[in-house]
C-alpha cells in the first residue's frame, strides 16, 4: 500500500519539474532577449589570416667621388641617367650651386621597394639644404637655410711642440691656427721666432647649428705671449663701409705695409749673413736672404702690394720673381718650381697673393726658398727690418675704440687666464 508519503511525492514532482523547466525558459529569454523573444545568435570568432606588412623605402648614401657629378653619382645607384639629370635640374632651380659638389660631399638617396626614386637630400654646408621629390611629372627641390647660433667662448694653451699641436691640445681644429696667426703676421714670423712655452689665449666666435658645432666666426680678441713679449690684436669694424681689422692696444693697425714671411709655416735653414760657407760654389760667400725649408710645391705668397719686375729664369737663382714696392722696397722669390698664373714683368700683385711654388731650380741643394728684401738698393735682413706701419683708427673713434678693447681684453683675461 502506498503511503500518504509516497502519494505526496508522486503529486509533487511533476508540478516542480514543470515549474523548474519554466524557469529556465524564462531566464534564458530574458538573457537572450526577454520578453519570449527569439534566442540571439552569437557569431564564431574569425581569426584573420597575419599578412606581413608592405616593403618600406630605403635610404642610402650617395658618396661624390673624384671625376663624379652628380648625375653620374646617382646613376651609380641605380637611378636612370635621364631621371638624375631632372633631380640635378631641380636642384639648381632650387638655387643649388652643383659646381661647388666636390669629392667627399654626401647625399641621401630615398628608393622605393622596387628601387625607384623617391626623393634626394642633399646638404652642400651646414646652414642650407636641399630636399628633392616628385611633383607631377617632375621634381621639385625645397631649400631649407638653417640660422647660426653664435657663441663668444675662450681658447688658450700653451706650445710644446708646435702651434698646430697646441691649438689641437686645447680642442681646436687647424683653421682657428690660420685664423691666429694671419691677426700676427705682420709682426711675429711663426715660421721662425715660435717657442716651446709661448702662450696664446683668444676669444672666437663658434658657429652652431643646433647644437652642433659647425665652424668658427671671427675671433673678437687674441694675444700671443713669446718671452718678454705679448702681442694683442682687438677687432674693430669702424663703419659699414669699412673693412673688419685687427688693432693694438694703442690703436694701431696690426696689417703692416709687409708680411713677416711669405710662406705660412716653416722653417728657416739659412739666416741672413755676410759670411756663409756655400754649399755648392764651395768659399764663404755672403748670404743676404732668408732661406725657406719647405718641400716642393708650398706656395709662395707677396708679402706686400707691388709690381712684377722680373719674373722667370734668373741664372743661379733659378726660377725667380722680383717685386718692386712703395717706400723704394723691392722683394725676390728665388729657386721656385714655377711661377702662378698671370705673373709676369708689369702684373699687379697683392700682398698674400700666390706668385709661384718651392722648387729647387738653379743653384740649390734641395727645395727651398730664397728670400730677399732689398731697400734703395741695399739688401736688408727681413726679420730685423722695421716695415712701414699700418693706418691707426680715425682719431674720431680713437676714444671709442680703447672703451673697446678695454672691455674685451678684460674679459679675455677673466675667461682665459695664461697658465
Amino acid at each position: 500500500m502506498m503511503t500518504l508519503m509516497s502519494v505526496r511525492y508522486l503529486l509533487v514532482a511533476p508540478l516542480a519539474a514543470s515549474f523548474l523547466v519554466g524557469a529556465l525558459f524564462v531566464r534564458s529569454a530574458w538573457w537572450l532577449g526577454g520578453d519570449g523573444a527569439q534566442p540571439v545568435a552569437i557569431p564564431t570568432p574569425v581569426v584573420a589570416s597575419a599578412l606581413p606588412p608592405p616593403p618600406a623605402p630605403r635610404t642610402e648614401p650617395v658618396t661624390i667621388r673624384r671625376g663624379d657629378n652628380l648625375v653620374s653619382a646617382l646613376a651609380r645607384h641605380g637611378v636612370a641617367r635621364e631621371t638624375a639629370a631632372e633631380i640635378a635640374a631641380a636642384l639648381v632651380a632650387g638655387r643649388a650651386d652643383l659646381r661647388r659638389v666636390k669629392p667627399g660631399h654626401a647625399l641621401s638617396l630615398t628608393l622605393d621597394p622596387a628601387g625607384r626614386p623617391l626623393g634626394v637630400a642633399y646638404a652642400p654646408g651646414p646652414w642650407v639644404s636641399f630636399h628633392v621629390e616628385p611633383e607631377g611629372t617632375g621634381w621639385r627641390a625645397t631649400r631649407s637655410e638653417i640660422t647660426p647660433l653664435i657663441r663668444i667662448m675662450p681658447v688658450r694653451g700653451t706650445v710644446r711642440r708646435s702651434l698646430f699641436d697646441a691649438v689641437e691640445d686645447a680642442g681646436e681644429s687647424a683653421s682657428l691656427v690660420l685664423q691666429l696667426v694671419e691677426i700676427f703676421s705682420s709682426d711675429f714670423d711663426f715660421t721662425a721666432d715660435t717657442r716651446t712655452g709661448d702662450r696664446f689665449r683668444l676669444l672666437v666666435e663658434k658657429r652652431f647649428a643646433g647644437e652642433r658645432f659647425a665652424d668658427y666666426g671671427r675671433i673678437l680678441v687674441a694675444q700671443y705671449a713669446s718671452g718678454d713679449t705679448v702681442l694683442t690684436g682687438v677687432g674693430w669694424k669702424a663703419g659699414r663701409e669699412s673693412a673688419h681689422g685687427y688693432y693694438d692696444l694703442a690703436g694701431r693697425s696690426l696689417k703692416k705695409s709687409f708680411l713677416k714671411s711669405p710662406l705660412e709655416f716653416t722653417r728657416i735653414t739659412s739666416g741672413f749673413t755676410y759670411a756663409r760657407p756655400h754649399p755648392i760654389l764651395g768659399g764663404v760667400r755672403p748670404h743676404l736672404a732668408i732661406d725657406y725649408a719647405a718641400p716642393t710645391g708650398t706656395p709662395v705668397r707677396a708679402v706686400a702690394h707691388g709690381v712684377v719686375a722680373q719674373a722667370g729664369w734668373n741664372g743661379g737663382n733659378g726660377i725667380s720673381v722680383r717685386l718692386r714696392h712703395r717706400a723704394g722696397y723691392e722683394t725676390m722669390y728665388n729657386h721656385l718650381a714655377r711661377l702662378s698664373a698671370g705673373v709676369r714683368p708689369g702684373a699687379r700683385v697683392s700682398q698674400r697673393q700666390v706668385i709661384g711654388y718651392v722648387g729647387a731650380t738653379g743653384l740649390a741643394t734641395g727645395p727651398h726658398l730664397d728670400y730677399r728684401v732689398a731697400r734703395h738698393g741695399r739688401f736688408v735682413n727681413p726679420l730685423s727690418e722695421k716695415f712701414i706701419p699700418g693706418e691707426p683708427i680715425a682719431p674720431r673713434q680713437r676714444a671709442e675704440y680703447l672703451r673697446h678693447a678695454e672691455e674685451f681684453v678684460a674679459r679675455l683675461t677673466r675667461d682665459a687666464p695664461f697658465e
